[in-house]
């Protein structure tokens, strides 16, 4: 518990800035998700085929990571976040104009390289601008931001669909060039960004993060979540939704929503609670209660099941996506870790890949059952790497930032 008076350290303004960015992408991506599996079926291509679009932005976002890493401290963070933005609102603009199976893939694949850059020069931005007494909270915020957009985002591409397949790929261009605009007026003269090639701070090697069993455990629940939220949740759960309970493409955009929302019922309360609780515990229950959400999807029958089903899994995933993030950022310190936070994010991009391909063959094959099934277990392995895993928190350097907040007042009293 925090010592009486506590006063936690303020965000920067620069955070706030990124978040807003994270909305506005987040809403894009909204758009998109209802439709994208729909689009690609329209091509006359089987589920498993569908599913291929997803993993093609995941493989090229997992193959470039590396490389993002590197070019963020070449660069900077901010010359990397508006070139990635700029590649995916380009492509993904594109995506509304192709004619062939094989164009929608492409496009996908190279927006994969731009999202990729801004992922992970956005979440080196929010952990080296964030106070560690407040990480947990960044990291809720931030995921509270994407979630946001990701509630909106859905309800209007469902309508979008409606119009056309192709009017969500316009838009969410629009949206990402929104979202340029904003970040390059409020921080081109942010003095807190360190300019590229002038960072003074350790690099942390990847081989030294490796040793960490808190960095490890990290590795495999983003794995799990890329597999579970950014490659089935996305490929399959539309068409599980059009092909077995029924209902048009627009009530997808609904489902996606309600997962949306379910996370950001948690995602706060879970970023505050893990600064002073601890990483471990939240992102053991968020993984439990997600395994039981998303094995539940595949044995629902109605609407109204798999409604509760999928507020389940929000709830479990947006328990344990803050302290997740806060956790690698403890590993890291004050440390520069472009590509531990590269290999963190490659871990969700390998599931993200993997995911769609493996559970659409098992849609084919078998039945949905089975792939929200081993989609679930995998969950619940993650859950089990992380049981004898450390907490990465500090709570000695809470200590002494509690001791440091509640001086403040008597300092500035003198």
């Amino acid at each position: 518990m925090a010592a009486t008076g506590q006063r936690p350290s303020a965000l920067p303004r620069e955070v706030w800035v990124i978040v807003v960015a994270n909305f506005i992408i987040a809403v894009g991506f909204g758009l998109v998700a209802p439709a994208l599996p729909s689009f690609a079926r329209s091509f006359d291509v089987s589920v498993t085929a569908a599913s291929i679009v997803v993993s093609a932005f995941a493989f090229t976002r997992l193959a470039f990571a590396p490389v993002s890493g590197r070019l963020v401290t070449r660069l900077g963070e901010r010359k990397v976040y508006l070139t990635g933005l700029t590649i995916v609102a380009v492509t993904t603009g594109s995506c509304a104009f192709a004619t062939h199976y094989w164009q929608l893939v492409a496009l996908r694949g190279i927006g994969g390289i731009g999202s990729t850059m801004f992922t992970v020069s956005g979440i080196a931005l929010l952990i080296h601008l964030t106070p560690p007494d407040v990480r947990g909270k960044a990291s809720g915020l931030w995921g509270t931001s994407f979630l946001l957009g990701n509630v909106a985002g859905p309800l209007v591409g469902g309508g979008l669909i409606g119009i056309s397949l192709r009017a969500p790929f316009l838009v969410y261009a629009t949206a990402l060039m929104v979202a340029v605009g904003t970040v390059w007026l409020f921080l081109r003269k942010s003095t807190l960004i360190t300019p590229a090639g002038q960072h003074t701070g350790d690099v942390m090697p990847l081989r030294k993060a490796l040793r960490d069993s808190g960095y490890i455990a990290s590795l495999t629940s983003s794995f799990a979540g890329g597999w579970a939220v950014f490659g089935v949740r996305v490929s399959l759960v539309p068409l599980f939704i059009t092909e077995v309970l029924h209902r048009d493409g627009a009530f997808a955009g609904t489902a996606l929503s309600v997962f949306a929302a379910s996370n950001v019922v948690m995602l706060m309360v879970s970023g505050r609670l893990s600064d002073r609780w601890g990483r471990k515990p939240l992102i053991l229950f968020g993984l439990v209660v997600s395994a039981g959400g998303t094995i539940w999807f595949g044995f629902t029958e109605t609407v109204t099941e798999f409604l509760i089903a999928t507020v389940v899994a929000g709830l479990g995933t947006g328990t344990l996506t803050p302290p997740q993030q806060a956790a690698v950022a403890d590993v890291i310190g004050k440390s520069r870790g472009g590509q531990v936070l590269a290999t963190y994010q490659m871990a969700a991009d390998v599931g993200a890949i993997l995911g769609p391909i493996i559970a659409g063959m098992l849609a084919d094959r078998l039945s949905f059952g089975w792939a929200f099934l081993v989609t679930g277990g995998l969950t619940v392995v993650a859950a089990l790497v992380w049981l004898p895993a450390r907490e990465t928190l500090d709570r000695s350097a809470n200590a002494v930032a509690e001791v440091v907040d509640a001086e403040r007042p008597r300092e500035s009293a003198q």
